[in-house]
């Protein structure tokens, strides 16, 4: 069961927090790998858009936004677009789009920036939205200060968190075919009461970047953890590997209903009333010509077909006759 788990380093301005996404994320690959239009995502985009989600879901938590938060990375290569999205409530979906042939060896400067104008862009879009409010998005270029390619999406995030929160930020990042996982590390403003009281001026906090000797030292201890282990260990063994020195306070974890789960908008209620609002006459043509009506959603990949049965009764269920029925009969 996909899990999240939250911890904060006892004395400690700093924090952390723990995803898997294991059953969310195989829900995601296999509603893909059964579009038999698309077929399965190439090794390299599946694990891009592992990590993408797990990131996404650490985002959220962190931030505790009442609404959608999505994560985009988008550019050149031959894959135009991935997205993850996380609602407020751990929810969650991501999609690719991969217009292109993919390397086995592809990374992501090979992706989405082979040109150099790769973008990565998280935008955070209210639940309840206020009139003439729009969501609040930031974008960052997908290489370094000195200009270079960043081939791994925890380099680009962790830049994106020191620009928008002033805060460091250690990510480690790893998926596969099964699982989806990451790990974030970050520095709290200030500890204690003072931190309740904001005490500390954003100057003030802008100084201590890079300077916190606590959250140095955990945060080189992090960076430790391999890909291989983060997918592999369970999250206990994870900590205490890394962490058996710090006193850690850990809060319940999250799974379930309460945790990371996979879900889409997409129903296929709703897609039958986009065809019922088509109309009988233009149903029944796609039908005549194709010998039954496909509809794929566009972020999931889930397929819903149609056959001249199952459109009848889309019709018949509306209170209307289902196509080549009179009234007389």
């Amino acid at each position: 069961m996909s899990e999240l788990h939250k911890f904060l380093f006892d004395g400690l301005p700093v924090r952390g927090m723990l995803v898997r996404l294991t059953d969310a994320w195989t829900d995601i690959l296999a509603r893909r790998a059964g579009n038999t239009t698309t077929g399965p995502y190439p090794a390299p985009v599946r694990d891009l858009l592992g990590e993408m989600a797990a990131a996404a879901v650490l985002m959220q938590s962190n931030i505790k936004f009442n609404g959608a938060l999505v994560l985009q990375v988008f550019g050149d290569g031959p894959v135009k677009l991935a997205v993850a999205e996380v609602q407020s409530d751990l929810s969650l979906r991501a999609t690719a789009s991969v217009p292109g042939e993919v390397d086995d060896a592809a990374r992501l400067s090979d992706l989405v920036n082979v040109g150099g104008g790769g973008r990565c862009a998280i935008t955070l879009d209210p639940k309840n939205r206020l009139p003439g409010q729009q969501p609040y998005q930031g974008v960052v270029p997908l290489h370094g200060d000195h200009h270079e390619k960043l081939d791994k999406l925890s380099d680009v995030l962790q830049h994106y968190m020191l620009q928008s929160e002033q805060l460091d930020t250690t990510l480690v990042l790893a998926a596969d075919g099964n699982v989806a996982a990451g790990l974030l590390i970050q520095r709290m403003p200030i500890k204690g009461e003072g931190n309740l009281a904001a005490e500390m001026s954003h100057s003030e906090n802008e100084d201590q970047i890079g300077h916190n000797e606590d959250y140095n030292r955990i945060a080189t201890l992090a960076a430790s953890l391999t890909q291989s282990e983060l997918l592999t260990l369970d999250t206990d063994t994870i900590l205490r590997r890394l962490f058996w020195e710090e006193k850690l306070l850990r809060f319940v974890p999250q799974q379930g209903v309460d945790g990371p789960r996979f879900a889409c908008t997409c129903s296929r209620e709703r897609v039958s009333n986009m065809l019922r609002s088509l109309g009988t006459e233009e149903v029944d043509s796609i039908i005549a010509e194709r010998g039954d009506i496909e509809v794929a959603c566009e972020f999931c990949g889930q397929q819903y077909r149609y056959d001249a049965v199952d459109a009848a009764q889309i019709f018949t269920g509306a209170g209307q006759l289902p196509p080549g029925t009179s009234a007389v009969q």
